[in-house]
């Protein structure tokens, strides 16, 4: 038996088979053939194991994804069955002698230059097509099995150096219990992804992927951070029991779903949830939040091989906001960048991509892309009660310039006879350091602030929140911090606006009393710490908690507040 520790991003216990999602090592050496014949029916067997592989992913997808992830894999079929890419491939095997899997690699890298030196973006992602069917052909030719898990049909805990948000998007929670990584923290967006979807798991482990092997038993521990290998019969009932107790705790909390958040002094305060997809409503209505308080939309831009139409887009919001029932919708506006890329968008790599080319910058600069997410969101309006925000706000008129093509096509679609919403807030994200300082002038243009404390604590210690090397440097309740969230929840209730935080800091148990006391309106988190939030909110008074205020920001270390709000609140 051997225990790791790493950071509990999403709470629970599952314990279950470890599986390994790797990228297979395709390496290939070209070698003479003497059975030419043999050759080629080894290639066309990889051939028809590949097809029937990508019947059953597009057959999940259809069910799981949807149709326009499914459409992906019908694409790659096609490819299979193209004697424009095949024949070569056995012509050169007969001509050459050569084994299947270098005429393969060969030929398709051939076409894979061809169609990427075309100023065609369809034929462009044909060559997307061709690598990664080629990938797939190749490794059943040299006997290496590729990890889908979308093909995952048993209970299993994922192990992997990392994953990324549209891997996690895609984990079936019928058969993936848990997962563990290499590297991460809480707010990596796999553990965001992750708390959304209720599973449990444990980041930053830094050596997961050399300690554990296919196969083998496994305990993800998300509550503490533990995972155990190869437990003993003694420790599996140890956990059971754990996970027992951590049903019953849920069980209590669910009697809070259909509360309001009210603290022991009677003020409401707001307790919304984070989301990726119109499939996460589901959570946040089981967990009883009262609202959505950011819709992560770049999510409906990954995992697939072009931009997202209007039409696709307008289906996502309109199910969210009717799902809703009225309850309000903080949508985000796309956050591409930073450690979220799109392959298909042929972004040139940065050196600092965190500081770089991204979110509102992107969108203002690249205004199609922009204006069509805009005119989705704005038909999707009168369906429920949608708030817009945009990302990585850095000066005013950065804001001015973003709302005013907001309100152009706004204009437009009211000419085309189209009807949107008149009750529109629009917002803005606060995650720059500048920004929060600045908050009183910014007051004046938005009608909500929400704070991302995950890129604003980044950005304030200048730490990477991705790097384990920094990751002591992630400090949510730094003096510096909860200075700059007074800034800008003192800036809008100056002008009558409302402020909300929805980075990770808004679910935390020692950040809670603190925010409360600072005034934030509106608390946006993983749907699974929405009961345990309400909880503890039951049980403090806002106006002790506003009564600390002073004291906690006059102290210059995180260790301070800490143990000044731990002692105050009986924590």
């Amino acid at each position: 038996m051997l225990e790791l520790k790493g950071i509990g991003a999403s709470a629970g216990i599952a314990i279950a088979k470890a599986y390994r999602l790797e990228e297979p090592n395709l390496d290939i050496q070209k070698k003479e053939v003497a059975d030419k014949e043999a050759e080629v029916n080894r290639f066309n067997d990889a051939i028809n194991q590949s097809k029937a592989e990508l019947e059953k992913i597009k057959e999940h997808a259809l069910k799981e994804l949807g149709e326009d992830k499914a459409e992906i894999f019908a694409a790659h079929l096609l490819v299979l069955s193209d004697p424009e890419l095949l024949n070569p491939v056995k012509d050169k095997v007969q001509n050459e002698a050569v084994n299947a899997e270098f005429a393969m690699k060969e030929t398709a890298d051939m076409f894979v230059s061809m169609f990427e030196a075309m100023d065609n973006e369809y034929m462009k992602e044909r060559a997307a097509d061709i690598r990664d069917v080629t990938k797939r052909v190749i490794a059943h030719l040299l006997g290496v099995e590729i990890p889908n898990p979308s093909l995952i049909s048993e209970e299993v805990i994922i192990v992997a150096e990392d994953l990324t948000p549209s891997d996690t998007a895609q984990l079936n929670r019928d058969f993936v219990k848990g997962f563990t990584t290499d590297i991460g923290g809480r707010t990596s967006h796999s553990a965001i992804m992750a708390r959304s979807m209720e599973i449990p798991a444990v980041v930053g482990t830094k050596t997961a992927t050399g300690q554990i092997e296919n196969g083998v038993m496994v305990i993800v521990d998300g509550l503490d951070g533990d995972v155990i290998i190869n437990p003993s019969d003694e420790t599996i009932a140890q956990y059971q029991a754990k996970l027992e107790k951590f049903k019953a705790q849920k069980a209590e909390w669910a009697k809070l779903v259909d509360e309001p958040t009210v603290t022991k002094d009677n003020q409401h305060v707001e307790l919304a949830a984070n989301i990726g997809t119109p499939d996460d409503v589901k959570g946040v209505l089981e967990n009883g939040g009262e609202a959505v308080g950011l819709y992560r939309t770049e999510f409906l831009y990954m995992g697939r091989d072009q931009l997202p139409t209007e039409d696709e887009q307008f289906d996502a919001y309109k199910t969210v906001l009717e799902r809703m029932e009225g309850k309000p919708v903080v949508v985000r506006t796309l956050d591409i960048g930073g450690d979220k890329e799109l392959p298909y968008l042929n972004l040139p790599k940065e050196m600092n991509p965190f500081l770089g080319f991204r979110a509102i910058r992107l969108c203002l600069e690249e205004q199609d892309i922009f204006r069509t997410q805009l005119r989705a969101l704005l038909r999707a309006s009168t369906y429920g009660n949608l708030k817009i925000m945009f990302p990585m706000i850095a000066t005013v008129d950065e804001f001015k310039q973003a709302k005013a093509i907001l309100n152009e096509e706004k204009d437009k679609l009211i000419e085309e006879g189209t009807n949107v919403s008149d009750t529109i807030e629009i917002g803005m994200m606060v995650e720059i350091p500048s920004t929060a300082v600045l908050a009183d002038q910014f007051a004046k243009e938005v009608d909500f602030f929400s704070i991302g404390t995950n890129d604003l604590i980044q950005y304030t210690m200048a730490a990477d929140r991705m790097n384990e090397r920094v990751s002591y440097l992630y400090q949510p309740y730094n003096p510096a911090i909860l200075r700059l969230i007074t800034l800008v929840i003192e800036a809008a209730h100056k002008e009558g606006k409302w402020a909300g935080m929805c980075g990770e800091m808004a679910g935390d148990e020692i950040a809670i009393p603190i925010l409360l006391g600072l005034g934030l309106d509106e608390f946006s988190m993983s749907a699974t710490s929405i009961l345990p939030a309400r909880t503890q909110i039951k049980g403090l008074s806002k106006e002790e908690a506003a009564s600390f205020k002073e004291e906690i920001l006059s102290f210059s270390t995180t260790e301070e507040v800490v143990a000044f709000v731990k002692e105050k609140f009986n924590m």
